[in-house]
C-alpha cells in the first residue's frame, strides 16, 4: 500500500527552509504548480513536513471528514494564538456544540437589519469620496468593513476609544498571522519588534472584548447585534447551557479577524478586476443604474442585483481570499490511495482547486457568465471559497450580502481607474489581497430612468 513516503515532493526545497522562500515570495504561483505533481503533494515548512491536497473529489473529502481531519497544523496553532478555541479554531469534539449555540446570529431572518447597518456605512463611505482622489482601495475597503463588523457585534454602543482600540490591534494581527505561520519555534518566541507588536495586538484584542462583554452582562439589555445573540444563545442539547465569556470572546476576535479582511480582500479585486475588462464594468454599470438609480443598495435590491453577485462568485474564484489552510489528521487513514498516520498535517487550498483547468475553463479568466444559471455550469467541488461541511463559514450569507451591497453601491456612483504604482500581486497575509492598489475616483452620472 502506497504511504507518506510515496507521496511527490515538490521539487526546489531548500536545506533547512524547505519550501519556506516560494511560499513567502509568490503563493499563489507555488501552489498553482503543485497539480503537475500529484493529487497529493508534499511540501516543507522549514523541517516539517505538509501534504498539500490538490484534487477537488480528496479535497472535498477533507472538508467533509472533519473527525479525521481535524482543525490544526502550522495555520490553526497561529490563529489559536489569537481567537482561543472559538468556533474557526476549534477541535471536532467543541465544535458542534459551539456551531450549535453560534449559527442562530446569522439567522437569515437577521440579515436585513445588518444589510441596514451595512448600507448605512457603505452610504457614508461613498458620499465622502471625491472627483479626483486618489484611494488605496484595500485601505479603503477594509476601513468599511472594519466598521461594519464592529456595529454589527456591537451596534453603537462602543465609546471612540475602545472602537481605536479594536481597530488597531485587528491590523497588526492582519499584519503579522502570514509570516508568523512559517516561523517554527523558537523563532516565534523571540522578542523581536515584531513578535513584541503582536502580543501586544493579541493581548488588547482580548482585554477590550472582555471589558465590553462585562459591560454588556451587568447591562443585561439587548442591542439587536451579533454580541446580543451570542450572550442570549443556549444550546438545547446540552440542557441550555450558554458560552462562556472566554468562548465570547474568542467568537468575536473569530468574527473580526474573518469578516473585515476577507471581505475586503474581495471588493478590493472585484474594482481591480473591473478596471481591467470594461465590457464587464459596463453590464455592470447598467444593472446597478436600473436597479438603484444612484441610491446606496438595500436588503430589498439583493434579488436584483444578480450580475453584481456573479462579479463577486467569480472574484471570489479568481481571487479567493481564504486561500490556504490546515488541518490534523487525528488517527491512521486513507487518502488517495495513500495511508497517512496520524498527526499528519495536511493543506487545502481554494486557489489550486478553482485555477485548475479541468474544473473551470480557461481558469485565468475574469469570466463572469460562467455564473450564469442560463449557461452550463462549473462541477460540483469546484467552487469552495467558504468551505464545505460542518465547518463551512456561518457568515457566507451575511459577507456576501455585505459585498454586493458595496459593490453596488460603490459602482453607481464611482468609476474607479488604476493610478500609477498599482501593484497587482497578492501581500503576504492570512488573506489574498493586493499588495498596493491605488485607484482615481471619477464620478459616473447616472442616466435618467
Amino acid at each position: 500500500m502506497k504511504n507518506l513516503q510515496s507521496i511527490p515532493t515538490a521539487p526546489k526545497a531548500l536545506p533547512l527552509v524547505g519550501h519556506l522562500m516560494p511560499l513567502l515570495r509568490n503563493p499563489t504561483a507555488f501552489l498553482s504548480s503543485l497539480p503537475a505533481y500529484g493529487d497529493l503533494v508534499k511540501v516543507r515548512l522549514g523541517p516539517f513536513p505538509l501534504v498539500v491536497v490538490c484534487d477537488p473529489v480528496l479535497t472535498h473529502q477533507v472538508l467533509l471528514d472533519d473527525r479525521i481531519f481535524d482543525k490544526g497544523g502550522p495555520m490553526y496553532d497561529r490563529a489559536r494564538e489569537v481567537s482561543g478555541n472559538g468556533i474557526g479554531t476549534s477541535m471536532h469534539a467543541e465544535h458542534r456544540r459551539l456551531r450549535r449555540l453560534v449559527q442562530p446570529s446569522f439567522h437569515p431572518f437577521r440579515l436585513p437589519g445588518y444589510a441596514q447597518t451595512m448600507t448605512g456605512y457603505i452610504d457614508e463611505a461613498t458620499a465622502s469620496w471625491q472627483p479626483g482622489q486618489v484611494l488605496d482601495v484595500p485601505d479603503e475597503m477594509m476601513s468599511i468593513t472594519s466598521k461594519i463588523a464592529i456595529a454589527t457585534l456591537f451596534s453603537n454602543t462602543l465609546p471612540r476609544g475602545e472602537l481605536d482600540r479594536l481597530l488597531d490591534a485587528g491590523k497588526t494581527l492582519f499584519a503579522g498571522f502570514y509570516k508568523r505561520m512559517f516561523l517554527v519555534p523558537p523563532l516565534d518566541r523571540l522578542p523581536t519588534p515584531g513578535n513584541r507588536a503582536y502580543a501586544r495586538a493579541r493581548d488588547s484584542l482580548h482585554v477590550t472584548c472582555g471589558q465590553i462583554i462585562a459591560q454588556r452582562r451587568a447591562d443585561g439589555t439587548d442591542h439587536d447585534d451579533l454580541l446580543s445573540a451570542l450572550l442570549a444563545a443556549r444550546d438545547v442539547e446540552t440542557d441550555g447551557q450558554g458560552m462562556t465569556d472566554e468562548e465570547i470572546i474568542d467568537t468575536i476576535v473569530a468574527i473580526l479577524l474573518a469578516g473585515i479582511e476577507t471581505t475586503a480582500s474581495a471588493l478590493a479585486w472585484a474594482l481591480d478586476l473591473l478596471a481591467q475588462h470594461p465590457e464587464v464594468e459596463r453590464r455592470l454599470h447598467d444593472e446597478v443604474d436600473t436597479v438603484l438609480n444612484g441610491a446606496p443598495a438595500t436588503h430589498a435590491d439583493l434579488p436584483h442585483l444578480q450580475f453584481t453577485n456573479r462579479v463577486i462568485t467569480e472574484t471570489l474564484r479568481l481571487r479567493p481570499p481564504a486561500w490556504f489552510f490546515t488541518r490534523t489528521v487525528t488517527t491512521d487513514t486513507r487518502l488517495g490511495g495513500h495511508f497517512l498516520p496520524a498527526k499528519t498535517s495536511v493543506a487545502y487550498s481554494s486557489y489550486i482547486i478553482h485555477h485548475r483547468s479541468d474544473l473551470h475553463d480557461q481558469p485565468e479568466d475574469f469570466d463572469v457568465d460562467r455564473w450564469d444559471p442560463e449557461h452550463p455550469q462549473p462541477p460540483r467541488n469546484s467552487l469552495i471559497p467558504f468551505a464545505a461541511g460542518a465547518r463551512k463559514c456561518p457568515g457566507d450569507n451575511f459577507a456576501m450580502a455585505e459585498a454586493t451591497l458595496a459593490l453596488a453601491t460603490i459602482t453607481t456612483r464611482w468609476r474607479l481607474e488604476h493610478a500609477p504604482g498599482a501593484k497587482r500581486r497578492p501581500a503576504l497575509s492570512i488573506t489574498l489581497r493586493p499588495r498596493k492598489l491605488p485607484m482615481r475616483l471619477r464620478p459616473r452620472a447616472v442616466p435618467p430612468s
